[in-house]
């Protein structure tokens, strides 16, 4: 490598970037498209196993969410739904999670290595190896304004497949067992058209993009503590990534619960008729159940975090760095 190229920019993840390659010490130079579509993949794998390690919590938090007083805990919620719903009401919604976290993270994980190049170039940083953990929090965060457009459908036929249960006891109607996301998808549709897949979008970029923040600021300040003197923080053990993940998981819903809470009781009452904006619903919950309300399912939500983030950012990891390879 010569003297100039040194002086060259750095792509995130530390690789250099010289006449449109990107290159990773003696490895053969690889495309910045092919980097982008790596980051775009292994965003969409470590959402896989996000979901897989994950969905039986996320089911909990998302029932103490929508119909706290069926509920006096989550392990009575947790019980409830064994005994009533078998383990796939525990699963209910796997489908519809897997395709939003697919498309969250595939977007997600992209943007957030381009606009790590983008904080890098405005901050006057040579590298994005520079960043500091507040400027990659910057980065994530406006990463999510864009993965917020391809997690709002998705995600809300996963909310409603999963309080369905509760939302039709509530009426005292009855659930069939045959109900599918499809079948979701289309009475929305059918409802209230297009545009109607798209409720709860406001409140999902107020919970996204401040709740990416703490994501992504979180995660990248435990790998730099985390980090053995004298390595580098992408070779960090397994355990310590888990760590990493479960902390920035962690981070994020202690940070935003409150508004993942009106989000879900919008998305999932809005089946049953019409229902309030999000500042409306925030202070109807806030004056007719309390504070302590929209920290209903936190515990699960964090418990939650450990698994699935740590299984999230060490397939992201692992899947990157591997197809960086090809």
């Amino acid at each position: 490598m010569t003297a100039e190229d040194h002086h060259t920019p750095l792509h995130p993840g530390g690789l250099h970037v010289v006449d449109g390659f990107v290159h990773h010490g003696e490895a053969k130079p690889t495309s910045l498209y092919w980097q982008t579509f790596a980051e775009f993949m292994a965003g969409a794998i470590g959402g896989v196993a996000c979901v897989i390690t994950g969905q039986p919590f996320d089911t909990v938090k998302v029932k103490m969410q929508t119909y706290p007083e069926f509920y006096p805990s989550s392990w009575q919620c947790f019980k409830k739904t064994l005994q009533e719903e078998n383990m796939a009401g525990l699963y209910r919604g796997t489908v519809p999670a897997m395709a939003a976290n697919i498309a969250e993270n595939s977007i997600l994980f992209m943007c957030y290595g381009l606009c790590k190049t983008l904080v890098c170039k405005v901050s006057g940083h040579k590298t994005t190896d520079d960043l500091s953990s507040v400027e990659n929090a910057f980065a994530g965060s406006t990463a999510a304004f864009f993965s917020s457009l391809g997690l709002c459908p998705t995600e809300l036929v996963k909310c409603r497949m999963q309080a369905m249960h509760e939302a039709m006891e509530s009426k005292g109607m009855h659930i069939s067992s045959r109900v599918s996301p499809w079948g979701v998808t289309k009475s929305i549709l059918r409802q209230d058209g297009v545009l109607g897949l798209f409720q709860g979008l406001t409140s999902t970029w107020a919970r996204e993009m401040p709740g990416y923040f703490f994501f992504f600021g979180g995660y990248e300040l435990s790998r730099n503590l985390l980090t053995p003197k004298g390595q580098s923080k992408d070779d960090i053990s397994i355990p310590r990534l888990m760590f990493c993940g479960g902390f920035a998981g962690a981070c994020l819903w202690t940070a935003v619960f409150p508004i993942d809470v009106v989000k879900s009781r919008i998305q999932v009452k809005s089946m049953l008729g019409t229902v309030e904006g999000f500042m409306p619903t925030l202070k109807t919950i806030y004056r007719t159940e309390g504070v302590r309300a929209l920290y209903s399912g936190l515990g699960p939500c964090v418990l939650r975090s450990f698994p699935a983030n740590g299984a999230l950012f060490v397939t992201f990891e692992w899947s990157r760095k591997h197809l960086m390879q090809l």
